[in-house]
């Protein structure tokens, strides 16, 4: 989009546009070009004071034009060959120096050298890339992505056939050979291997090659990170994670009824279509060359963030994507949700979020690049503030337990579903025995509303408490589900 100079003054500093009162810091400037060429471009403005932007102009401005020109020419490696101007305004003369994102990054100061000398554009700062940055650069300037990219010392063994088969199982039968048409494998030197979005998404050990493939999910107290209620750590495969994440953000939800049409509709208190996309774009759009980063899932009273890391790729700006502009960092990993009908249509998915939340009458959610990180908020139409008592109670039961608001530190009354599985727990039973009891056939539900509420009641105990995953896992009555019991035969349960 261009803008005339008048325009651009008005403008605040950031991603694609800078101002310098004059070249007294050419380090600075040189840091500024060098970052736009990395990342999307941009304007840098010379003769504008940019705290109060008053117009100073610049003396001898040929000479200044030239003075430019040849720093450019003598500091930056790969050559930059930006557009440099003459611009009038207010009887006093700016320079523009315009930089486009180049097909050569990344781009470094020669001083500073290809490995210290490499910086991108952090909404209105310039940051030093570091090494997993500067190949994601270089990465996407031969069009290549990091899920692209092949693991020779892995074998076909390595990635989870079952698990890919499950995923796939609603959509259709997938044999062997779709290993190799979804660029899950790949032939190296006469062999099958892994590539890294096929490792990423069903690889048995994903977290032994990356350990940060994983998703942080918090609810906190209040509105910021001082005090957590309830966090869970998801490590499942990418796309059985999307669920386990939108099962969290639930749990911590309110959720009510529609009568308006024939058959009841329940209405839940966050946009879980928006929050499910936003959650989707983070794990396909993430940089999983990162170390130390996981996707991070932040519920609080009033919004919830979703973050994941990685800037916005190179030529793309926040502006781009909310006109649906779309650029796709792991080629595999998004294949893959594709087919699985978890993303919809290339590009419109941000689009279409903040067009739904306009239609719920939510506050507009906003995007933001927080360090080397790409945050997405959505704000909530009304707080949901934890009540008193769940916070004094959350050391005790939440966070160890995971379990929602009308789980936690209430006394139970049991319903007969409860009171069956309690009979059921009289012998060692496993899950699956428990829910032929209540006739239930969704085992997330039934975890939520019938076994995890006689847990935290101490009804009943697992026989593995040290590893409640287990495949082997049972549950068992406690004597205080026993004296329930008792009582219940007596009709004295009140």
């Amino acid at each position: 989009m261009t803008h005339s100079i008048t325009q651009l003054i008005t403008m605040l500093e950031g991603k694609t546009l800078e101002f310098k009162r004059d070249l007294s810091s050419p380090k600075n400037m040189l840091k500024t070009l060098v970052a736009f060429a990395n990342t999307a471009g941009g304007r840098l403005v010379i003769g504008v004071e940019d705290h109060s932007r008053e117009v100073i102009g610049v003396e001898n401005p040929l000479d200044e034009e030239e003075r430019i020109c040849n720093l450019i020419a003598d500091s930056i490696e790969p050559r930059l060959v930006p557009n440099v101007e003459l611009i009038s305004i207010e009887d006093k003369t700016l320079l523009r120096v315009e930089v486009y994102p180049s097909g050569s990054r990344p781009h470094w100061l020669k001083k500073e050298g290809p490995n210290e000398g490499v910086y991108v554009r952090l909404g209105s700062t310039n940051r030093k890339a570091d090494r997993e940055l500067i190949a994601e650069l270089k990465r996407g300037a031969q069009g290549k992505s990091f899920d692209e990219q092949t693991l020779p010392d892995r074998t076909v063994g390595d990635l989870d056939f079952n698990a890919a088969t499950a995923c796939f199982e609603r959509h259709r039968k997938l044999v062997k050979n779709d290993l190799e048409s979804l660029r899950l494998v790949v032939r190296h030197q006469g062999h099958l291997v892994p590539t890294v979005g096929g490792m990423l998404l069903f690889g048995k050990d994903r977290e032994m090659v990356f350990p940060d493939a994983w998703i942080q999910c918090g609810r906190f107290i209040g509105k910021d990170k001082a005090d957590i209620f309830d966090h869970i750590d998801i490590h499942e495969h990418l796309p059985v994670a999307v669920e386990r994440v939108m099962e969290f953000l639930k749990k911590h939800a309110m959720r009510g009824a529609d009568f308006s049409e024939l058959r009841r509709k329940d209405v839940w208190s966050i946009p879980l279509s928006i929050l499910r996309e936003a959650v989707v774009n983070a794990i396909v759009h993430a940089d999983y060359s990162q170390r130390g980063a996981p996707v991070r899932i932040a519920f609080f009273d009033d919004r919830i963030e979703i973050e994941n890391p990685g800037i916005l790729l190179p030529g793309l700006t926040i502006e781009d994507m909310l006109q649906g502009v779309s650029r796709i960092r792991n080629h595999v990993i998004a294949r893959v949700f594709r087919e699985l009908d978890l993303i919809e249509q290339w590009g419109s998915g941000v689009r279409r979020m903040f067009k739904e939340a306009e239609a719920l009458g939510l506050p507009q959610p906003e995007i933001i690049e927080v360090g080397m990180r790409v945050r997405f908020i959505v704000y909530l139409e009304e707080s949901l503030v934890l009540p008193p008592d769940m916070r004094s109670s959350k050391d005790q039961a939440g966070t160890k337990s995971g379990l929602s608001r009308d789980q936690v530190g209430a006394k139970l009354k049991p319903n007969l579903e409860q009171i069956n599985v309690l009979h059921a727990c009289v012998n060692e039973s496993g899950i699956t025995e428990l829910m032929n009891v209540t006739g239930r056939s969704n085992r997330t539900k039934f975890r939520n509303q019938v076994l995890n509420p006689l847990l935290s009641n101490e009804l009943i105990e697992m026989t593995q408490p040290d590893s409640p995953k287990s495949p082997t896992q049972k549950y068992r009555l406690t004597a205080k589900g026993n004296a329930l019991l008792v009582t219940q035969k007596q009709g004295r349960i009140e």
